[in-house]
């Protein structure tokens, strides 16, 4: 009888050299005991009770809120002063153009120094320090508005961005210490959520200031900003400690050649540097659509102010419910198949947008502006293009902070503060400079947008096939099938090597599998299934390892065996089914004795691996198993929509796993659910 590819063969390679490799323990993510403490958590809103993400998500939506406060409240006052007469339409000019430049100056000049200090710094002590520099510059800032200085105020403002630039690694750098790997797209959905509803807030607040407190507003514009600093200061005080991620940094405050440091970090890892690329790009696509939002409110909808406004908050809230939605919609995994759904979505809305017929009308306010024929059209592009922006921002900040080492993490996020500050500028300068020169109406400016971004999303998806590859994979099962998950976050360690054992059904099993881990698999899989067309490329762009049996092709059994064994020294997850082939009548076949020379050639070098069993429940009566004959798979499956279940089971040492024992856990969570 032909043995099985996890048949255990002759000549059974010799453990490869390695040191020992700590295990990581669920939940006990490195250096940071707010994890290991954590209560499980099955929805992102659940983390706004909890201390060790609430008073974080407050104090950084309270920053973006003042930040905008304060500049919104500096634009009021500027057309006061030449209302007043005590400045010229030309100087307003000139102030106006200036603002925007001298806060972002400073992410140029201290990003590289901001990044090693966030991976110095106990993290929760930093964001202390931040917030109370707030407290400093926005008393400057009540000073400036009290004096009606203009030139104070600009100081104010720089400081400001110098702020902002020391906070930035350090927000999105403490998500991966405090949040389960599946906790890492509900996160940051709620932060960029609460950043974009603040800013949105900001504005309208900062707006109305001078405008409500008439005489008095200069001074409730002072008191206001420095009553949120303090509020901010107040709530970054009751962070808990998150230790630093490199105490023994030794900071170089040379900002050019260190800017250039921590700009190569996010480009050590293909998948990052294109990441980073696409916030960069979500960025340069803000800019450009909200930079222009006033005056295309203004020629093209027949709007006033408050129209503005009006389109700011539909884009600013789809922004938040895309961003939201990602949790769902991924599974809590970071989904980075969401990815070009965003892109394309986003271009898609654009071109639409740009595309749109004209407003008849002038001076309309919302209520005039929405009983006019295609409004509602363009409110639901910029809602679109909203929605869409946080399926692809979100995701793609999740896999950042998933995949650089904790280590470099701050100035890696340091790096692309300061490439995202050179995409702003280009998208500013950019604009204005086509309308200028080319005299291109914003309508022409929002499709040339659309055409960028489409050839930007397709430069990213061809360098990372990883991306595409994921969408289809989610695609494919979230079309085919309804998905319940049980145990595999308890479960599946957070770090480090795990070896997963399933069942094998169907040929969508891998693909059910990796939807469902939070953390990338390495699937391990028969050679004829590995070369199926199409899913050929998913496998191999998913780094599967392909094997065969011993006397089919021992060569490929050898190189499969090795690969296995180097992705686990890697510290790498690893799937592998056991049974050797796909059941042929729904029952679980005995396990071959591969999966305990996996184990013991880990154990041999010093570097023993956790078996976690798992099943899956319900496959064997949807699409892909051999329940139907090879025709039978070409038409619509009796199932379509299946209900299936993935368990997974409590972990196993290494050295203490069997192949009869590990069957035996696999088919006691599976059941009768075949």
């Amino acid at each position: 009888m032909a043995q099985g590819p996890w048949q255990e063969s002759q000549d059974a390679s010799q453990p490869a050299p390695g040191g020992p490799r700590q295990v990581q323990a669920r939940g006990a993510v490195a250096g940071a005991t707010a994890v290991a403490d954590a209560p499980q958590t099955h929805n992102q809103f659940q983390l706004l009770r909890q201390r060790r993400f609430a008073p974080y998500f407050v104090v950084q939506a309270l920053g973006a809120f003042n930040d905008n406060v304060f500049r919104q409240a500096i634009i009021g006052l500027l057309a006061v002063m030449v209302a007043a007469g005590a400045m010229d339409g030309a100087t307003r000019g000139i102030y106006t153009q200036l603002a925007p430049a001298i806060f972002i100056l400073p992410y140029f000049l201290f990003s590289a120094t901001a990044g090693q200090i966030a991976e110095k710094l106990e993290k929760a002590r930093l964001i202390r320090i931040t917030t109370a520099m707030e407290i400093g510059i926005m008393t400057l800032a009540a000073a400036g508005f009290l004096l009606g200085s203009m030139p104070v105020l600009l100081v104010a403002l720089f400081a400001t961005g110098l702020q902002s630039t020391l906070f930035g690694p350090v927000k999105y750098s403490i998500l991966p210490n405090v949040l389960r790997p599946e906790e890492l797209t509900g996160g940051n959905g709620l932060v960029e959520m609460g950043t974009s509803i603040a800013i949105l807030l900001g504005m309208l607040f900062g707006g109305l200031i001078l405008a409500l407190a008439g005489d008095q507003g200069a001074l409730v514009a002072g008191l206001a900003v420095i009553g949120l600093a303090i509020l901010g200061n107040v709530v970054s005080r009751m962070i808990p400690p998150v230790p630093a991620a490199a105490p023994g940094l030794r900071i170089a405050w040379n900002p050019i050649p260190e800017s250039l440091k921590v700009w190569r970090l996010t480009r050590k890892q293909l998948a990052v540097r294109n990441s980073v690329l696409g916030v960069s790009w979500f960025w340069f696509t803000g800019t450009l659509l909200t930079g222009n939002l006033p005056v295309y409110a203004e020629t093209h909808l027949g709007g006033t102010p408050t129209l503005y406004v009006f389109a700011l908050a539909v884009f600013s809230v789809g922004v938040g419910v895309g961003s939201l939605l990602c949790e769902k919609l991924s599974a809590r995994t970071v989904e980075i198949g969401l990815v070009p759904m965003g892109a394309f979505g986003m271009s898609a809305c654009i071109a639409h947008l740009a595309l749109a017929p004209a407003i008849p009308g002038t001076g309309l306010d919302v209520r005039g502006f929405i009983s006019q024929p295609g409004a509602w059209r363009i409110v639901g592009d910029l809602a679109g293009i909203g929605l869409f922006s946080g399926f692809f921002v979100v995701p793609l900040f999740a896999l950042i902070q998933s995949r650089v080492p904790r280590g470099e993490l701050s100035r890696a996020i340091a790096g692309m503060n300061i490439q995202n500050a050179v995409f702003i500028v280009l998208a500013a300068v950019g604009g204005v400079a086509l309308q200028q020169l080319l005299d291109w109406s914003i309508p022409q400016l929002f499709l040339a947008l659309s055409i960028a971004s489409i050839a930007v999303a397709l430069y990213i998806f061809t360098i990372v096939p990883e991306f595409a590859m994921r969408f289809l994979s989610w695609l494919l099962v979230r079309t085919l099938y309804r998905l319940r998950v049980h145990g595999v976050e308890r479960h599946v360690p957070d770090e480090g090597p795990a070896l997963i054992v399933c069942n094998h059904v169907s040929y969508m099993d891998a693909l059910i599998l990796a939807a469902t881990i939070p953390r990338p698999v390495r699937f391990v899989m028969y050679h004829r299934i590995f070369n199926i067309p199409v899913m050929r490329w998913i496998f191999r762009t998913a780094k599967a390892i392909p094997i065969a049996g011993a006397r089919e092709d021992p060569a490929l059994m050898k190189r499969a065996f090795d690969a296995v064994d180097a992705a686990l020294e890697a510290g790498e997850i690893v799937g592998i089914f056991p049974e050797g082939k796909l059941t042929r009548d729904g029952e679980i076949a005995a396990f071959k004795s591969g999966v305990e020379r996996i184990l013991r050639r880990a154990s041999d070098a010093g570097r023993p691996v956790p078996v976690v069993p798992m099943a899956l429940k319900g496959m064997w009566h949807s699409m892909w198993s051999h329940n139907d004959s090879r025709m039978g798979r070409m038409r619509v499956p009796r199932r379509f929509r299946a209900h299936v279940e993935v368990v997974a089971g409590a972990p196993v040492e290494g050295r203490a796993a069997t192949a009869e024992g590990l069957e035996r856990q696999v088919r006691q969570l599976r059941g009768d659910a075949a």
